[in-house]
């Protein structure tokens, strides 16, 4: 829990500052931290919905109502912090992108909740709305689900909790570029595809989609929700906003170059000699920190992995032999990894099967098919090592694709990512 501790700290001062003192909001934070702690969703989990991303929802979100000169009162609060406090908690969590109905079966159901909405003064049924508000995107089927939720309230009550929904909706979905730059926005996107089984060629411009939505279609709110925060988290949004924009440009211009000739990628095997130069090192070693943090293996003996005899590297570079490296593909005998629980491998200890590590390209290279050359040519490479066997992880629907085309066998499943460790016959 030590990274929610902070965050922690920052709520209760706010919500001091904002009248808040009532033990039950202090009560429904430790309780809320607890529940996804409990869950395996805490900070540690690699997933966009974790308690980081509900903590900073709840401060932003309560940041920005407690300043606001319209009319916000302290009832309102309360459901508003409440609201951003639970919504993302499911329990089952079959997917990181939690159900809302089964968010709502957890606040109706848990005594304590109930028991912390009543001392608040709040209403469940505001709660429960402003909790169904928050679904994104909101297509047709979430639309009815507010409209149900909403059936209990007058004309008026309704549309006011709809455009309350809309505010925390957009508070929801920019709180955790608000409270970071433009690096920990990058961070926050490779945890949504991760959790999402996105593969990377689609990371940067859904991503760009996602800000267009915000500053397009829904400037109105999202200005007046980032009008009211402070200057430095303002900057902390527009600078991610822009840097992602910068990355899109740069990735349209790899494929254009690809798709024209004047972009030739070109895979190499990579000696010891060369692995033990510095400058390689450290071009594949940035280029190994792009990767979502679960697929970085063996940071800690990176360099002496790259200088082990019995490591395999191919690279992809531009140009030629001597271009500069934008990609590459590293592994090794099995039995030198250190995989996640869950991984009974048979042919473990029996020295007869190399690990290929998740491939990694600069971000801007990835879907130009530059990852399979570079694969293929490891394969060749531990093929004539010796190898029967080759091991990985990869999405799951990769895998199905790699089933009747290479003979792929799964070995072990992993939900909600669906990231899972398959293997081949060489």
């Amino acid at each position: 829990m030590e990274e929610a501790r902070p965050i922690r700290g920052q709520i209760l001062d706010l919500l001091a500052q904002r009248g808040m003192r009532e033990p039950c909001y202090a009560g429904l934070l430790d309780l809320t931290i607890g529940l996804f702690e409990e869950r395996g969703l805490g900070a540690d989990y690699y997933g966009y919905h974790n308690v980081t991303h509900e903590l900073e929802v709840a401060y932003v979100a309560l940041l920005a109502a407690g300043a606001a000169a319209d009319g916000v009162g302290a009832r309102d609060l309360a459901h508003i912090y409440m609201a951003a406090l639970l919504h993302d908690f499911d329990p089952a969590k079959s997917v990181d992108k939690p159900h809302e109905e089964e968010v709502l079966r957890f606040v109706d159901g848990d005594a304590r909740v109930r028991r912390m909405m009543a001392e608040a003064g709040a209403d469940p049924r505001a709660v429960r709305a402003l909790i169904l508000a928050t679904a994104y995107p909101m297509d047709a089927a979430a639309g009815r689900r507010l409209g149900d939720g909403l059936a209990w309230a007058g004309a008026g009550e309704a549309a006011r909790l709809r455009g309350m929904g809309r505010y925390l909706s957009v508070a929801d979905r920019v709180a955790g570029y608000a409270m970071g730059g433009p690096a920990r926005g990058m961070e926050l996107a490779k945890m949504n595809a991760h959790a999402l089984a996105w593969r990377p060629s689609v990371i940067v411009r859904r991503a760009v989609e996602y800000f267009e939505q915000l500053l397009g279609p829904e400037a109105p709110v999202s200005n007046a929700v980032l009008g009211r925060l402070p200057g430095r988290m303002r900057r902390n949004f527009f600078a991610t906003v822009q840097r992602f924009m910068e990355i899109r440009q740069k990735e349209i211009s790899v494929q254009e170059g690809h798709v024209h000739g004047s972009l030739r990628l070109v895979p190499c095997i990579e000696g010891a000699a060369a692995r033990r130069d510095p400058a390689f090192e450290a071009a594949v070693r940035d280029i190994h920190a792009e990767l979502p943090r679960p697929l970085r293996f063996g940071d800690a003996r990176f360099a002496e992995s790259l200088a082990d005899p019995r490591t395999i590297v191919t690279t992809l570079r531009v140009g030629g032999r001597s271009g500069e490296i934008v990609g590459f593909a590293k592994g090794g005998p099995l039995e030198g990894y250190e995989l996640r629980p869950g991984i009974d491998d048979e042919n473990l200890g029996l020295g007869n099967t190399v690990f290929l590590e998740p491939l990694a390209l600069k971000v801007g290279y990835w879907g130009i098919r530059g990852g399979s050359e570079m694969r293929h040519m490891f394969v060749m490479q531990a093929s004539s090592m010796g190898y029967e066997y080759l091991t990985s992880f990869a999405l799951r629907d990769v895998i199905e694709g790699r089933v009747g085309r290479e003979g792929a066998e799964f070995v072990a499943r992993f939900d909600p990512e669906r990231w899972d460790y398959y293997r081949i016959r060489i």
